[in-house]
């Protein structure tokens, strides 16, 4: 049985191959793209096809202490503001937010770097509005990579189960794993 994270990356890599065919179709060049190629329909989610989430792999099970339960370890992988802003930028376009303002949206690492997720794969980050029209927040999803964090580093979840439980869906990974 496949982890909600592999079928997440198997459906990102099956939509990238389908653009990049639509793209040879229509001429080869990315300006015929002039709608969106991701969809909010997903808020307070991330479009699957467009971030799935991805993990680092130097984080694991065995490394936790090491890495996400030393305090102030994300400080050392997360990826600079320059990074992330044209990033942002390019993403806000890709999803087709009516609102451009970058202020409005955090890139958000959809796998928490708190969780190992992947600090610089645009597959891991999005553009997360700082609220959303199905009551979402930024905030909110912030409060449950926290707790996770907590209980992957106390013991009472382990890594992968929290990850899979946020990639599948972040307003519910606390209660499917019985902390809420």
């Amino acid at each position: 049985m496949q982890s909600a994270t592999r079928r997440r990356l198997t459906a990102a890599a099956t939509a990238l191959a389908l653009s990049g065919a639509a793209l040879l179709v229509q001429g080869g060049t990315a300006a015929h793209a002039a709608t969106p190629t991701c969809s909010t329909a997903y808020l307070p989610l991330p479009d699957p096809s467009c971030t799935p989430g991805a993990t680092n792999p130097d984080v694991t099970q065995d490394t936790i202490d090491s890495t996400i339960c030393v305090s102030g370890w994300t400080a050392t992988v997360r990826p600079s503001t320059s990074y992330t802003n044209a990033l942002k930028i390019k993403q806000i376009a890709e999803y087709g937010y009516a609102d451009t303002s970058t202020a409005d949206y955090e890139e958000d690492h959809f796998i928490p770097l708190e969780l190992g997720g992947a600090p610089k794969d645009p597959l891991n980050l999005w553009p997360e509005p700082h609220a959303d029209s199905n009551g979402g927040t930024s905030t909110q999803k912030d409060t449950v990579e926290n707790k996770l964090k907590k209980a992957v580093c106390n013991g009472s979840a382990t890594l992968v189960d929290a990850q899979d439980a946020i990639a599948a869906d972040w307003t519910t990974a606390l209660a499917t794993l019985g902390l809420s």
